[in-house]
């Protein structure tokens, strides 16, 4: 991954654990989880047929009266 070894990866661990904190760590890692799963979605285009779905779901003509 990227040439970074397991030293390599728990050094910028610690640097994160010491400039962010651990209350914050899971935040961040959340955030950036679900900006690469975005990403991921928005460069295969999947995201296209997802957004449909829900569109039809938020469209009040198409809820029963």
């Amino acid at each position: 991954m990227f040439g970074l070894g397991l030293q390599e990866l728990l050094v910028i661990l610690v640097i994160a654990l010491v400039i962010f904190g651990p209350s914050k760590l899971p935040q961040i890692g959340s955030g950036l989880g679900k900006a690469i799963r975005d990403f991921k979605k928005g460069v295969t285009g999947d995201d296209n047929e997802e957004a449909g779905k829900e569109a039809k779901k938020d469209n009040p003509k198409d809820l029963p009266r």
